[in-house]
């Protein structure tokens, strides 16, 4: 009887369910259950893989690796921020096409051939290849006037000698002109190496024995081939251009000043574009050129900022040291936010152009 009243008080002693787990909850984690417990499950466990590490720049640990070899060769702070800007686009792009491949929608291997052409291209053009490549060092125009260089290829180096004895253009020009001369080279040396990564791919072609490997590398070449096709038409028509442009000056160019919106308006006059798309299209670049503009003129600060660090930290005085490092720090994140903002926004306009082309086949 007595053991039958105990049984009955316990019963009205015991919170209902939802008391006690709010009850848990106001409590918290219990001691043992903590970080400092030998046998925690936090002690036991690795870390995943994936997980990205405090300071990383970016989520893939490959493009990590990149970025930390650039700061270890020292290359200058443009150069550091136009290749943060490259790696951004290509980290993006490879989380893309790594959820199309999980949903099969690159079996040809077309797409995963084109990241890895466009990471060489990377690689080439900032030195980080293993190459010697003046590239890799040589600064960004904004640095350096254009007496201070030469150009790589005769043909270019010839129209900017005879653009400059002409007498048909301003200093501004002059300084307009040999920012298109750079922009093209630029674009021969890309197409350069994107040939050089078609040649070796070409070579792994002819070791492929199964059918189904040959099939595959096969189609990828010919998507290769119609893109190298396509730049080859661009570097035409652009040095088509520059030979009138040396040779005539400056007229009317929808009131474009900066190369790279130049080059766009320029394809996308030979585009499948109805006169109403142009017109925006022409709108949208007005745009981009001032984003351009917006990109330019930090990097011109950024640049500034640099040169005053170097001065300061020669004399040794850390207050002023620690106040121009939180300067140059910010300008630095602002101008890889901008130059990101600026790749992005090149690559989603000239993928329009690139499929108002392909419509018209």
């Amino acid at each position: 009887m007595a053991s039958r009243r105990a049984r009955t008080w316990l019963r009205e002693l015991r919170p209902p369910p939802l008391l006690l787990l709010l009850l848990l909850l106001f409590l918290g984690p219990w001691p043992a259950a903590g970080h400092g417990g030998k046998y925690s499950r936090e002690k036991n466990e690795p870390e995943p893989s994936s997980k990205r590490e405090p300071g990383g720049e970016f989520r893939m640990e490959k493009l990590n690796q990149l970025w930390e070899k650039a700061q270890r060769l020292a290359l200058p702070p443009l150069k550091l921020s136009e290749l943060h800007a490259d790696l951004k686009i290509q980290e993006r792009d490879e989380f893309k096409w790594k959820k199309l491949k999980a949903e099969g929608l690159d079996e040809d291997g077309e797409k995963e051939a084109k990241l890895a052409r466009g990471l060489n291209v990377i690689l080439a053009e900032y030195g980080l290849d293993g190459r010697k490549d003046a590239r890799a060092v040589s600064s960004n125009f904004i640095n350096h006037g254009p007496a201070d260089h030469s150009l790589e290829d005769p043909r270019l180096e010839k129209l900017w000698h005879k653009a400059k004895t002409s007498g048909k253009f301003s200093s501004e020009e002059l300084d307009k002109l040999w920012r298109e001369l750079q922009h093209h080279e630029e674009k021969v040396q890309e197409y350069n190496v994107l040939l050089e990564t078609l040649s070796r791919a070409e070579e792994i072609h002819e070791n492929v024995i199964s059918p189904v490997d040959a099939s595959r590398v096969k189609d990828t070449l010919r998507a290769s081939h119609a893109e190298l096709k396509d730049k080859l038409r661009d570097i035409s028509q652009g040095l088509d251009r520059l030979r009138r442009v040396s040779g005539q000056g400056y007229g009317e160019q929808a009131g474009f000043e900066e190369p790279r919106v130049l080059d766009l308006w320029d394809m996308a006059q030979s585009a499948n574009f109805t006169e109403k798309e142009l017109e925006s299209f022409r709108e949208e670049l007005k745009h981009f050129e001032a984003k351009i503009e917006k990109h330019n003129h930090y990097q011109k600060q950024l640049e500034i900022s640099h040169q005053k660090l170097k001065h300061v930290e020669s004399f040794g005085d850390q207050e002023r040291v620690s106040r121009n490092k939180e300067r140059y720090a910010v300008l630095e994140e602002k101008t890889k936010e901008l130059g990101y903002k600026v790749k992005k926004h090149l690559q989603d306009l000239s993928s329009r152009i690139s499929r108002a082309r392909h419509n018209e086949l």
